[in-house]
């Protein structure tokens, strides 16, 4: 069990950070959408359980059913290619819709102005985000994962079955969350940019960049 529970803790945490979708669409969306803190945080904690969540169902699931293991990753390999397909598509869209809300709020030459794109009450739009992501996140496999959850499971040890649980999710939302928050901490401490009205665009870029480093690159 304690060599389960070490590789449990190094494939959690090595799978996340190899992984740009664990964190780089809430870096790019929280500093974009000026999400607070704790709003990031929530974000982030409940994409991470939703991903985690859906592998451990499937893999259990998997065991009930007597699958085996080939069958189980060729069923999470199938979500991934759904979920970095729609990585793709969601990032695309942001993409097109902040380079029109950036050109529809071109400064004025008279002089510079405050930016109407950040300026505050402004309505946020595109407010099903979050909700996105969530669900996109629901359908990203965690195929490193499936092992150490089937191999207790067959042998019918279900409370080292969750114990591996417990620690792959903690570990892989606390290594999300030490990324994500480290990381907008940093572009703080940065100057602020002139490009801040694109700061939308950069992000769906961003995001539909991740999601062909996933599809096309296997990270």
């Amino acid at each position: 069990m304690s060599v389960l529970l070490l590789g449990t803790a190094g494939v959690a945490i090595l799978h996340t950070l190899a992984g740009p979708d664990h964190y780089l669409p809430f870096i790019v969306m929280g500093k974009a959408r000026r999400w607070s803190v704790a709003r990031t945080t929530f974000w982030t904690a409940l994409c991470g359980l939703g991903h985690v969540g859906s592998s451990v169902g499937l893999a259990l699931l998997g065991v009930t059913l007597g699958y085996g293991l080939e069958r189980v990753q060729f069923i999470e390999g199938f979500r991934g290619n759904l979920a970095a397909w729609a990585m793709i598509a969601f990032g695309l869209v942001y993409l097109v819709w902040g380079l029109k809300r950036a050109a529809r709020h071109q400064p004025h030459v008279h002089g510079p102005g405050p930016d109407p794109a950040h300026a505050p009450g402004e309505a946020e739009g595109f407010r099903l985000t979050p909700w996105i992501l969530f669900t996109i996140f629901i359908f990203g496999p965690c195929e490193t994962m499936i092992p150490l959850v089937m191999y207790p499971a067959a042998r019918g040890s279900w409370s080292d079955v969750w114990t591996v649980v417990i620690s792959f999710s903690v570990l892989t939302i606390g290594t999300m969350l030490a990324v994500v928050l480290l990381a907008l901490q940093g572009i703080r401490l940065l100057p602020e940019l002139r490009l801040s009205r694109y700061s939308h665009a950069l992000a769906g870029g961003t995001v539909l960049l991740a999601g062909c480093a996933i599809q096309f690159l296997g990270l």
